[in-house]
């Protein structure tokens, strides 16, 4: 590189496009990705994460999000999961948050 020639500064926050929240009308229109993690005590926790597609925001986990378990398996930890997420994608297409 020259001497003299400034690359620019660094950018601690990269712009983001502003997108208006959309709501989904169908469950097609939600990512779920459940599955689960062993707990400390010997059981099994599920965990979830539901994406909102159009406007890719993030409905679960949230703050304060209650933990999924703990069970004694591992099928029962990801089927609760599954449930929650189901019950999360109904409520929202019903009521969205936007």
């Amino acid at each position: 590189m020259p001497f003299g020639k400034r690359i620019g500064k660094p950018k601690l926050f990269h712009s983001k496009p502003v997108m208006s929240p959309l709501r989904g009308e169908t469950a097609d229109d939600y990512a779920i990705y459940a599955s689960y993690r062993p707990s400390s005590g010997g059981g099994y926790f599920g965990t979830l994460r539901v994406v909102r597609k159009p406007d890719n925001r993030l409905l679960f986990p949230f703050e304060g999000a209650p933990p999924l378990g703990p069970f004694s398996s591992k099928h029962e930890g990801v089927a609760a999961a599954e449930a929650m997420a189901q019950s999360i994608v109904q409520g929202d297409i019903t009521s969205p948050e936007l």
